[in-house]
């Protein structure tokens, strides 16, 4: 039922059947294809072709329009459905095949009570109609409310998908969004920009979240997890002698003061590695850093979030939309892979260690002053020879064994 229909035509189609006869008679398709065009040509085999062709096409369309007289008063062509489809829109196509170019036509259903849109939508309805009008189960039934039941049963389905095709988009839209602000930051990598501000923020945001989560309350210092903070930076960041207090010092330090110490050690730590290695090498090293950790982190991420998909319809029986908890937990994910990001990246690029390698000196192979040099003082390279080594030989490797 694909197109229009528009080669439809009751009688037949002359053009179909003169093409069909110049098949029958070997023509090749090209020169089938030549012949209904009106292209300049002086080809003498198209010209040949082209008369072939008119004098088929003349025959047959006078048989065609004899055909179709008789078919137009037959009451033209008759469509018969054996089922209804779940949607209107490919019923109507189907009678729509019918009456084409302002032809006659008709169009009729022929649907079984076991028919599954029957059964699943309609089947109690029609079994109290049935049963009201006490009509045997082999009696054909026609009527207008029948046909409303059938449409009515259509309309479910289609909301149904609808609503399907709905909910599929609403989850896909959370990727989407996050898919934007993944592939803008690979972008800006994969493009060559600096990215050496993004590092800069990268620590701060990560030494600031940090000593929140570790020092959560900002006036009772024995809330204060100072050992987990210290394990944290321990051994990448800090050192044994750093973040450690003695007396009333730790009353008398805050967190923008941890906060400021520790950003400042890390933009150190950062500095020196550009002064060993150089602005260049590290510009690149942040570029090819941060795109390994995205691409790694953004994978992991596409997993999990398929694996919350699957399970998140079960939040219907906590009288929750699926759809809205999938969104909040998604973005609640992404922030954290966000976090988990900043942080594999700026711990790499601060504790990385670059071998420097001398390039060995090429060996230079001393050329000969000419293509032909040697060829006639009689020098010439001594042929190597070696012993042949037959099928049931000893092995020359030592193992004993033959060859």
């Amino acid at each position: 039922m694909a197109g229009r229909g528009t080669d439809i035509m009751l009688g037949g189609n002359a053009e179909f059947l003169a093409k069909a006869e110049m098949r029958k008679r070997e023509y090749p398709e090209e020169i089938i294809n030549e012949a209904i065009g009106f292209a300049d040509t002086t080809d003498e085999n198209i010209l040949k072709a082209r008369a072939v062709y008119k004098e088929l096409y003349d025959k047959f369309n006078a048989e065609v329009k004899e055909k179709a007289v008789a078919v137009k008063e037959a009451g033209g062509l008759y469509i018969l459905g054996t089922e209804r489809h779940e949607s209107r829109r490919i019923d109507n196509q189907l009678r729509g095949r019918a009456g084409r170019q302002g032809d006659v036509g008709e169009s009729c259903f022929f649907l079984s009570v076991e028919d599954d849109l029957m059964r699943i939508f309609a089947g109690d309805r029609l079994e109290n109609m049935m049963k009201t009008l006490n009509v045997e189960e082999s009696m054909p039934i026609e009527s207008k409310m029948l046909t409303k039941i059938i449409e009515s049963s259509q309309k479910k389905v289609e909301g149904r998908n609808f609503s399907i095709r709905k909910n599929v988009l609403n989850y896909d839209d959370v990727m989407n969004r996050q898919r934007e602000i993944i592939y803008n930051q690979r972008a800006e990598a994969l493009n060559g920009e600096d990215l050496h501000e993004n590092i800069l923020k990268m620590i701060d945001d990560l030494v600031k979240n940090m000593v929140n989560t570790y020092l959560a309350d900002d006036d009772d210092r024995s809330e204060w997890n100072m050992a987990g903070l210290r394990e944290y930076f321990m051994g990448w960041l800090i050192t044994d002698e750093d973040l450690v207090f003695e007396g009333n010092e730790l009353e008398e330090t805050s967190k923008e003061d941890i906060i400021s110490a520790l950003t400042d050690k890390a933009k150190e730590i950062y500095q020196a590695k550009e002064d060993e290695y150089g602005k260049d090498i590290i510009r690149e090293l942040e570029r090819v850093i941060l795109l390994k950790v995205v691409d790694t982190k953004w994978m992991a991420h596409i997993d999990d979030m398929e694996e919350l998909k699957k399970g998140i319809g079960l939040r219907a029986f906590g009288q929750k939309n699926p759809a809205d908890e999938y969104r909040f937990e998604g973005f609640e994910m992404f922030d954290a892979m966000i976090d988990s990001i900043c942080e594999d990246t700026v711990r790499m690029l601060l504790t990385v260690k670059l071998q420097k390698n001398a390039m060995p000196e090429r060996e230079q192979v001393q050329q000969p002053d000419a293509p032909n040099a040697g060829a006639g003082d009689g020098s010439f390279d001594e042929a190597r020879h070696s012993e042949k080594i037959g099928p049931n030989d000893p092995c020359p490797c030592g193992s004993g064994k033959k060859y």
